[in-house]
């Protein structure tokens, strides 16, 4: 009913659940669901819902506020919301009848009355009678939520009828409704609408249900509602249905039955309980707590949801299981994880197949606990099992719990393992089968794909057994070992043919003929054949192999680690220090010695009588010598003492020196027998470095009897002994003398060991005191090859065992100094140890005086390289080799060995080298004594060498390798720099397949056996076979002291008489070789033509050349010029001074030549690849064809001397003393058309000459006209401008600029990166200066026409000859003007460009002179196969000169240049053949005055005046 307020207020409506209810026996065990209903309508929460609410209660419960005496309850409100949005209030009450807990009888109330009547009742009046919610509530009123009932009193206004459904307890349903039919009576007095309820319909009987249809179908208006207030379906629906009867107004409420409304609800609850496990999925750690959870949850909507529907419990239940789930599953993993990690434990402690195969799971337990690894891979737990302990939280724990190993999964990986074991070793074994099979099959290559193979080894029982993935691999394993065998092999088989690669100077390019040469040897090579399937890989192998012979460095070593340079390095660098600091220890403090320790070795009471005579002439055992006093202390050893020398060595007593004195062969073969055993046991035993520098001196005794026939015969024995020991020798002196030992002899023996004291001392002094140790005065290099089989310390041995041996300057790494008495001196010899490929920069820019070459006997590649580096070598230096095997048996045993000895042995007996052997298994190569006579022959040669080596460097300008040891002192004071020339291969005499005694010529007059001196002194010649004119070649060193006299040669043998006719006719008729006779040029003129050089001479006049050389001081200026000329062969006899015998002479002795030439052996096999090479060679190759062997045409060449190659752009080198005839030559160059025809064979001969291209690549830049890359905006070449923009800004002053070569590699990159993007920086590619300049010229040296063009050539040639300067200079200037413009551009530009270069010759020592030879072949493509040109080509060079230093003049209209340049280009004589060369002035001590010089020389030694 709506209150009657002003304002309106929601209508409100009471109504009461009425119902079977009394005791238990009227009602059963338990009632039929009044309460529930009500807690469900009025608290729908899952949580608010009470199952249980008892009617049975105390008294004192019954009297609370909540029952209040009454036998109804009242419930509470809830505002509801119809479906048209009218709300409304329903207030719930439940009509039942307590039971007294103590009698069982209903409780005693105010109303008396039946429950039938009461529950009818539409009036309900109770004082503060409080809501009620649940049992628990009672008693506990204050602990719950108080409500009143409205104003204590309420009046009903519709009843819902509850009738239970379900089976009931102890209740008949028949009665039940017999009941509620006597209570609708009662209640359809009140006339308030009544709602039948059904309860309980989750435990629904069928028939039950029906009889109540059936019971209100026969009422009027009475509606039955399914419920069930466990699951709250259609609890709400009954009330709101109520309601609409109360209110009509309301919509008509649509009954549900209870399955559909079920539905419904269950799938809303579904719904929920999905979304909630949703939510509780996301949490995934197992240790989460439901507070935690449900924290964060409790807003979310669907966590709200849930519990509404289903409660707390039923959430926190499906929270428990997630997290169990959660636990398992980690458990699961870890479980997985260590079953997984058991094989791998199982392999580490139980790998032995033979020790577990028979094992059980139990057995093979007990056996992993007793293993030192077992804690590593096992964890044995105080608490088990395992998943129930804290051990499955430690996931950083790997080690695998032991009681895990219990189970039955953990036995079953251990017979997998058995099985596995088992299986493996039967692979393991196939695969081994199968791979013998493999190698077994020879007809499997390199390279050889899988596919091919399989045919061989279908049938073979391994490969049948072992997968196709085992069968691959095994087959790949065995691919790659015969690869890498092959290619050993094959970089083994290029060494072994070095002499095809080591022809060409340091930084060359081969080219393409070269190239083609290179595969045409080595193709009929079965290692090269063996290759073929991996053509790619041999070409690579090749290439790298000559990009490492033509650049080598250790970096870029082929063996790597094991390079020579390395090794020696390291151990130099360890041996000797640790060899200093014993000597400094040993030799401290005696610069000011006091007391001389000395052991005396004597045999037969010697020793003992030499230490009587020393203490007889000493006072108080102090000795006076040289007016000084020193102690002695002596300590004799006779060859019967029982202590050898070694045990008397103490800490207290360190002797100085030791006198070893002999009388007799007897004696002194127990000295050298004493000292060999002392050297031995320092050296092995105690590895004592003091006895090792111990100080021997050989003592003779006087002879007082008829022994003293035998002196000479002990001299010189003992004199040979003690050079071999490397110590001094004390003679008898002459006279007669009444003692064994003369005082004299004594002093000098202790002077002796003073000397040795102070030497050791000076050795390991950081000041040297007596010499700088730079001065060596020899310097020898021994080379040796990269990955020969034996160590770098056998070789060294000999050296650095020796107590004279010290390190070397600093910085020279690979260098030590030996001290060593060579004649009557002691020497200091400077030993260079190299590798043959850096050994190859040395020998031909520094001063050798010998060398040591050693090989491996057991090993070709090695000897192949030693003939190599040999071939090339100068006849004049000395040489050793050294073969190096395991012992002499080898000799016999092995014939590859002995073959290699052999042949070594018998080059060294060609060449006159000496020729040893060390044996690693010996101790005898540790002796110092084993090069002793090589460094004797190197002594007797030094001066001829420096001589030669000083005549060779006018040549060259700079080095263009860097200094492995520095010059000697006579070369070091140049202020010029030559340039250098394709001349240094040096062009050789005449080699004789007879011998050395042939003599090509008659023997010139005994006047020729002397020669004059700057003074004008003769003095005679040294003749000796390998002689070259120290003194006519060289004009930097001073005359030789007089050489031992000439000795006549017996048993000259004879050459063939039509052999000397041909010699004699060629030169008699060489046309180049005539004395011309002109007047020379006045005084002023001479200093204008003293800067060039025949052209001859410096491009292709290689050092052989009989043309003499003779220094001539320059009367005003005081400079010393060399005139060279022309041979002139005297035919009637001799003339003044005898200069034409002098001449002459020239022609019967041998000029420095290489020693290829001198042994047979050498050359042959050097002949032997061209022959290979050019069997079929046409005619326009390196050498004439048959046909024209036939009519006699020869010219001499570096592969044979009797042959000269026709291409001289290769450096084709002019026999001295065989020359072509030129009417013959004439002749056939007449007949040369009609051959052409018959042959069909196309000729190239243009007048142009073209060079050969050095690109392999297409490129639309390179090789492109000039007029293409160039434009009207642009006139110089993008790619000109870029390289001189590069060398400006960071290279100006590098030394050797356009002389030293780049890197043949990074020039081609540099084009090629051009020719894909012109925009690219050089700056970024990180390239060298001289690389960039290489590019530069090869650009120019790639244009179709040269930069200077032929048409003017001749134009040039005739101006330069104009003897004016100015007039020469204004001429050059108007045929300039004749360029194409575009030419001319690009020629003012990189003139001026080299002017720049020119202009920094102090740093860079590029004079403009330099350049001009660097640069004219480039700028002007001279024709090298026209032999006119030959005799041209120092004026073209000239011309180019003149351009570079007058560049203001030429192209800016500057002044005329006097000097810019150390040596200023001026023009040259008329006649090109006779020309003079400015030389350094030779300081000679003293100072010679000009005048004096000129008025000892000939009138006119050259006849030219």
């Amino acid at each position: 009913m709506m209150a009657k307020n002003k304002e309106p207020r929601p209508p409100s409506y009471a109504v009461s659940v009425v119902g079977l209810s009394g005791t238990e026996k009227d009602k059963g065990n338990c009632g039929v669901g009044k309460s529930c209903l009500c807690n469900r309508f009025v608290r729908s929460k899952a949580d608010e819902y009470y199952p249980e609410h008892t009617s049975v209660l105390s008294t004192i419960d019954f009297g609370g506020r909540v029952v209040n005496n009454d036998h109804f309850l009242y419930w509470g409100d809830v505002t509801q919301s119809g479906e048209d949005g009218i709300e409304c209030r329903i207030h719930v009450i439940e009509q039942t009848e307590f039971i007294d807990d103590q009698t069982f009888l209903p409780h005693r109330s105010t109303n008396l009355q039946p429950y039938i009547k009461r529950a009818a009742a539409s009036k309900l009046q109770s004082a503060e009678k409080l809501m009620y919610i649940c049992t628990d509530q009672l008693g506990l009123e204050q602990d719950f939520e108080q409500k009143q009932m409205p104003e204590g009193k309420l009046n009903i206004d519709g009843f819902l009828l509850c009738i239970d459904v379900s089976q009931g307890c102890n209740r008949k349903f028949d009665d039940q409704l017999k009941f509620v039919n006597n209570l609708y009576i009662q209640l359809s007095k009140s006339k308030k609408p009544i709602i039948i309820a059904a309860t309980k319909c989750d435990e629904c009987v069928d028939h039950y249900l029906r009889e109540v249809q059936a019971f209100a179908s026969n009422k009027k208006n009475l509606v039955v509602v399914e419920t069930s207030a466990r699951f709250n379906v259609n609890v709400e629906t009954c009330f709101t249905a109520l309601v609409q009867m109360m209110d009509k107004t309301r919509g008509k409420p649509k009954i549900i039955p209870y399955l559909d409304a079920y539905k419904t609800q269950r799938q809303l609850v579904v719904t929920a309980t999905d979304k909630f496990e949703k939510l509780v999925q996301t949490v995934r750690d197992y240790h989460a707590t439901w507070k935690t959870v449900s924290n964060k949850l409790k807003n979310h909507p669907d966590y709200e949801e849930y519990i509404n529907l289903e409660g707390t419990k039923k959430a926190k239940n499906t929270f428990s299981k997630h997290i169990e789930q959660l636990k398992q599953e980690h458990i699961r993993k870890r479980k997985e994880e260590y079953i997984n990690a058991l094989p791998r434990a199982l392999n580490t402690l139980l790998s032995n197949l033979d020790e577990i195969e028979l094992l059980s799971w139990s057995e093979a337990l007990k056996v992993m606990e007793k293993r030192p690894d077992f804690q590593s891979c096992f964890v044995v737990l105080e608490k088990t099992p395992w998943d129930e302990t804290d051990h499955i939280d430690k996931v950083n724990d790997r080690r695998i719990p032991f009681d895990l190993l219990n189970t039955l999964e953990a036995e079953k990986v251990y017979q997998n393992h058995v099985q596995h074991l088992i299986s493996e070793k039967r692979r393991v074994e196939m695969k081994e089968k199968f791979k013998k099979t493999l190698e077994k099959i020879q007809l499997i290559s390199p390279g050889q794909p899988w596919e091919e193979v399989i045919c061989f080894v279908v049938e073979d029982e391994a490969f049948k057994y072992i997968t196709d993935a085992d069968s691959k691999e095994v087959y790949a394993r065995h691919q790659r070992e015969i690869v890498e065998k092959a290619k050993e092999e094959f970089q083994e088989m290029l060494f072994e043919h070095s002499e095809l690669f080591y022809d060409l100077d340091l930084n060359a390019t081969p080219s393409t003929d070269k190239m083609s040469e290179i595969h045409a040897v080595l193709s009929g090579e079965p290692r090269y054949k063996a290759l073929q399937k991996l053509a790619p890989d041999r070409e690579s192998l090749l290439l790298k192999h000559i990009g490492f012979v033509y650049h080598p460095t250790k970096e870029t070593c082929l063996s790597g680690q094991n390079c020579m340079d390395i090794k020696v390095e390291e151990l130099l660098a360890n041996s000797l220090l640790q060899q200093d600091h014993g000597r400094s220890n040993l030799y401290h403090d005696s610069a000011n010695i006091d007391k001389i320790n000395l052991f005396i070795l004597g045999k037969d009471g010697l020793a003992q009588e030499l230490a009587n005579e020393i203490r007889t002439q000493s006072t108080d055992d102090e000795y006076a010598l040289d007016g000084k006093i020193y102690e002695l202390d002596l300590r004799p050893v006779d060859a019967k003492s029982p202590y050898l020398l070694t045990q008397l060595w103490t800490s207290a007593f360190k002797p100085h020196g030791c006198f070893c004195v002999f009388n007799s062969i007897e004696s002194l073969t127990f000295i050298g027998e004493c000292i060999a055993k002392i050297r031995a046991e320092a050296s092995q035993i105690r590895r004592d470095k003091y006895m090792a520098n111990l100080s021997f001196t050989l003592i003779l005794a006087n002879q007082r009897d008829s022994v003293s026939k035998n002196l000479p015969i002990l001299r010189h024995q003992g004199q040979q002994l003690a050079n071999k020991l490397q110590c001094p020798f004390v003679d008898v002196p002459a006279g007669t003398y009444p003692r064994k030992f003369n005082e004299a002899q004594i002093k000098q023996a202790l002077r002796g060991v003073l000397e040795a004291v102070k030497h050791n001392f000076d050795v390991v002094s950081p000041v040297p005191t007596i010499k700088d140790l730079s001065e060596a005065d020899l310097r020898i290099v021994m080379c040796a090859m990269c990955g020969d089989p034996f160590s770098v310390d056998l070789i060294l041995s000999p050296f650095l065992d020796s107590h004279s041996c010290s390190a070397a300057q600093a910085g020279q790494n690979n260098s030590l100094m030996l001290d060593k008495i060579i004649g009557e001196k002691r020497r200091r010899i400077q030993i260079t140890i190299l590798s043959y490929h850096s050994s190859i920069g040395v020998r031909k820019d520094e001063l050798v005086h010998g060398y040591i070459l050693v090989y491996s006997a057991k090993r070709k590649a090695s000897m192949g390289m030693l003939r190599a580096f040999l071939s090339e070598v100068q006849d004049t230096i000395p040489v050793q080799l050294v073969a190096v095997t395991d012992s002499q048996a080898d000799f016999f045993e092995n014939e590859a060995i002995k073959e290699l000895m052999t042949e070594g042995e018998h080059i060294a007996t060609e060449i006159t080298a000496k020729f040893t052997a060390l044996y690693s298994l010996s101790q005898y190569h540790r002796q110092t004594e084993v090069f002793t006579l090589f460094f004797s022959d190197v002594l007797e040669k030094k001066n001829m060498i420096e001589s030669s080596y000083m005549s060779d460097s006018t040549r060259e300008s700079t080095h263009t390798s860097e200094d492995v040891f520095p010059r000697s002192p006579r070369g070091g004071s140049l202020d010029y720099n030559y340039p250098d020339s394709e001349d240094d291969a040096e062009g050789p005499p005449p080699y004789s397949p007879i011998g050395d005694d042939v003599r090509l010529l008659p023997a010139p007059s005994d006047r020729s056996k002397y020669r004059l001196d700057l003074e004008g002194n003769e003095y005679p010649i040294h003749s000796t076979p390998i002689n070259c004119h120290d003194h006519e070649r060289n004009h930097k060193v001073p005359p030789p002291i007089k050489p031992k006299p000439l000795v006549p040669r017996t048993n000259v043998k004879k050459l063939d008489p039509n052999l000397l006719k041909t010699i004699e006719a060629g030169i008699g008729k060489n046309p180049r070789k005539q004395p011309s006779r002109v007047p020379a040029a006045p005084p002023e003129d001479t200093d204008q033509s003293d800067n060039y050089a025949e052209p001859i001479d410096t491009i292709y006049k290689h050092k052989g050349f009989a043309d003499d050389i003779y220094a001539v001081p320059e009367d005003s200026q005081n400079r010393i010029i060399k005139v060279r000329n022309s041979i002139v062969i005297n035919t009637q006899g001799e003339e003044e001074n005898g200069f034409s015998d002098r001449v002459s002479k020239s022609h019967g002795e041998r000029r420095p030549s290489k020693y290829k030439y001198k042994s047979k052996t050498l050359f042959s096999k050097a002949k032997s690849y061209y022959r290979r090479t050019h069997s079929d060679a046409s005619d326009d190759e390196a050498f004439t064809t048959s046909k024209a062997k036939k009519k006699g045409r020869h010219r001499g060449s570096e592969e044979d001397p009797l042959l000269s190659p026709v291409e001289t752009w290769k450096g084709g080198i002019d026999n001295p003393a065989i020359t072509s005839d030129q009417e013959l030559d004439e002749k056939k160059t007449k007949k040369k058309p009609h051959k052409v025809k018959e042959d069909k064979k196309p000729k190239k001969k243009t007048k142009t000459f073209n060079p050969p291209i050095r690109r392999n690549w297409e490129s639309n830049y390179f090789g492109m006209p000039l007029q293409d890359l160039v434009t009207p905006e642009k006139p110089i070449p993008l790619f000109v401008e870029k390289c001189v923009q590069f060398i400006e800004d960071t290279g100006l002053c590098t030394e050797g600029l356009y002389r030293v070569s780049g890197n043949k590699t990074d020039q081609d990159n540099i084009q090629k990166q051009f020719d894909q993007d012109h925009n690219i920086s050089l700056e970024s590619m990180g390239v060298t200066v001289n690389a960039v300049a290489g590019a530069l010229k090869a650009f120019f040296a790639d244009l179709p026409d040269p930069l200077v063009p032929y048409s003017l050539h001749q134009e040039l040639l005739e101006t330069s000859k104009i003897m004016d300067k100015t007039e020469r200079l204004h001429e050059l200037k108007e045929i300039v003007k004749k360029f194409h413009p575009v030419n001319y551009d690009v020629f003012r530009y990189i003139i001026t460009h080299l002017n720049r270069v020119s202009q920094q010759y102090k740093t860079n020592y590029m004079t403009a002179d330099n350049l001009s030879i660097c640069f004219w072949p480039t700028l002007m493509r001279p024709d090298f196969e026209n032999r006119e040109f030959l005799s041209t080509t120092k004026i073209h060079q000239s011309v180019i000169e003149t351009f570079i230093q007058q560049c203001q003049f030429f192209f800016y209209n500057g002044e005329i240049v006097e000097a810019p340049n150390p040596v200023a280009c001026q023009p040259p004589p008329s006649n090109p053949v006779q020309m003079v060369e400015p030389m350094v002035p030779l300081q000679l001590p003293p100072p010679l005055q000009p005048q004096l010089i000129q008025s000892q020389l000939p009138a006119d030694p050259l006849g030219i005046m």
